[in-house]
C-alpha cells in the first residue's frame, strides 16, 4: 500500500487530519487497531474550544454538533460555599465552548471518512514505524491476520501514549517533561438533567469537585479521589453524598440525583515529549503530551497538532518551502506549554493535596478570591479555557 501521508490512529485527532489533507488534495491511510464500535463508544474528553469547533465547522462535520452540542458561554467556580460566574465572550471578545463528546465527533469523522475519504483501515495494528528518517517512511502494520507495509511520504502518529509512533524516535534525541499527581477523578454518568446549565468546578476542603453533562438528559459529575482509588470501592449513595457536600452554596441550589450507569477514575499526569517531529514522523495528541482533565485540553490540544500539520503541508505542496513543516514540533510545542500551564494552574487552584497545609489552603481560597474580583485574572482564564490560537 502506498499514500502521501500514513496516519496512525482513528482518535479525533487522526479522522480529523484525514478530512483536513481530503480537503486540501492531499490523500492519506488511516490506521487504527480498535473495531469501529469500540472508537465510537470510548468516552473521553467533552469540552471543545472555539477553535476546534470552527475547524469541524470548516470540514464538514459540524452539522450535527451544531443541532445536538451544548454551546456554554461560561463556567462557575465554587469556594467556601460562594458561587462566581466566568463569562467567557465578555471576557474573550466574543469566544465561547461546545459540550459535545469525543465520541459523537468521532462518529460524524468516521461517517465522513467512509463516505468520501481515503482508506480507514479499523482492526488495523500498526506494529512499527520504519526509516523515519529517510524520504520514504513506512508503518509495517498487521490487517486481516495478516501483516502489509504502509508507504508514506509522510507519517503522522494519533496513536495515544502506548502507541509505536513515539517508539521511532531515538531516544538520545528526545527530552521527556512529566509530573503525576498523588490524587485521581472518579467519574461518573447519570441519567440525570445536570443540575445546573454550566460547569461548574467546586473547590472544597474535601476535594475537587466537577459538575458537566453530556446532554440535557445526562450528566457526567467527577470526585477527586486518591491516587490508586478503584471506581467499585464507591457505592452510588456515598457519590452522590459526597457530591453534594462538595457542591453546598448558601444558596438554595440543589444537586439532582439519579441511575448512575458508568463509573471510572482517571489518573492525572501532565506530559510533554520533545521533540514531536524526526525526520518525516511528525507527533499528535498524546502520542507527544498529556494534560491532566482539568483544564479540558486534551482533545483541543491535538487538533491543535494536526490543523499545524496539515496547513504546514499544503504549504510544502502549494510552495515547494519545507519551512513550515521544519518548524512543526516548535510551533506546536508553543501551544502545547500554554495548555500545560493552564492545565497545571486550574489543577492547583482546585485540587488539595493530600498533605496540604493551612498556608495552602488559603493561598487557594486568594487565587479564587482575585479571580472573582480582578477582571485582569478572570480574563486570563477565560482565554485559557475558550483556547489558544493554532499555529
Amino acid at each position: 500500500m502506498r499514500t502521501t501521508v500514513g496516519i496512525i490512529g482513528a482518535g479525533p485527532a487522526g479522522l480529523l487530519l484525514a478530512r483536513l489533507l481530503h480537503h486540501a488534495g492531499i490523500d492519506s491511510v488511516v490506521l487504527e487497531s480498535r473495531d469501529r464500535a469500540y472508537v465510537e463508544q470510548r468516552q473521553r474528553a467533552g469540552i471543545l474550544e472555539q477553535g476546534t469547533v470552527d475547524v469541524l465547522r470548516a470540514v464538514g462535520a459540524g452539522e450535527r454538533m451544531d443541532r445536538e452540542g451544548l454551546p456554554h458561554d461560561g463556567i462557575e467556580l465554587r469556594y467556601d460555599r460562594k458561587r462566581h460566574r466566568v463569562d467567557f465572550p465578555a471576557l474573550t471578545g466574543g469566544r465561547s465552548v461546545m459540550v459535545y463528546a469525543q465520541t459523537e465527533v468521532c462518529k460524524d469523522l468516521i461517517d465522513l471518512q467512509l463516505k468520501d475519504g481515503g482508506p480507514l483501515l479499523f482492526e488495523a495494528e500498526a506494529l512499527a514505524v520504519e526509516g523515519a528518517d529517510t524520504d520514504t517512511p513506512r508503518v509495517r502494520f498487521r490487517h486481516e491476520g495478516r501483516e502489509d507495509v504502509l508507504e508514506c511520504e509522510y507519517v503522522v502518529g494519533c496513536d495515544g501514549f502506548w502507541g509505536v509512533a513515539r517508539r521511532a524516535i531515538p531516544v538520545e534525541l528526545t527530552r521527556v517533561f512529566e509530573r503525576t499527581y498523588p490524587f485521581a477523578w472518579l467519574g461518573i454518568l447519570a441519567d440525570v438533567p445536570p443540575s445546573h446549565d454550566e460547569l461548574v468546578y467546586a473547590r472544597h476542603d474535601r476535594g475537587f469537585a466537577l459538575l458537566s453533562m453530556r446532554s440535557p438528559s445526562v450528566s457526567r459529575l467527577y470526585l477527586q479521589v486518591p491516587e490508586g482509588t478503584e471506581a467499585e470501592s464507591w457505592d452510588d449513595e456515598a457519590i452522590w453524598d459526597e457530591l453534594e457536600r462538595r457542591f453546598e452554596t448558601d444558596d438554595d441550589w440543589s444537586l439532582e440525583r439519579g441511575p448512575i450507569t458508568q463509573k471510572s477514575v482517571t489518573p492525572m499526569r501532565s506530559y510533554v515529549h520533545e521533540p514531536m517531529r524526526h525526520g518525516r514522523l511528525f507527533l499528535a495528541g498524546d502520542a507527544a503530551h498529556i494534560v491532566p482533565p482539568t483544564g479540558a485540553k486534551g482533545l483541543n490540544l491535538a487538533v491543535g497538532d494536526v490543523v499545524t500539520f496539515a496547513r504546514a503541508l499544503t504549504h510544502e505542496k502549494e510552495t515547494g518551502s519545507a519551512e513550515r513543516l521544519d518548524a512543526y514540533s516548535e510551533t506546536c510545542l508553543r501551544r502545547v506549554w500554554q495548555a500545560e500551564r493552564f492545565s497545571y494552574d486550574m489543577t492547583s487552584l482546585l485540587h488539595r493535596a493530600p498533605d496540604a497545609t493551612p498556608f495552602e489552603d488559603r493561598m487557594q481560597s486568594a487565587r479564587l478570591e482575585r479571580i472573582a474580583g480582578a477582571r485582569a485574572a478572570e480574563t486570563d482564564l477565560a482565554e485559557g479555557y475558550t483556547g489558544f490560537p493554532f499555529g
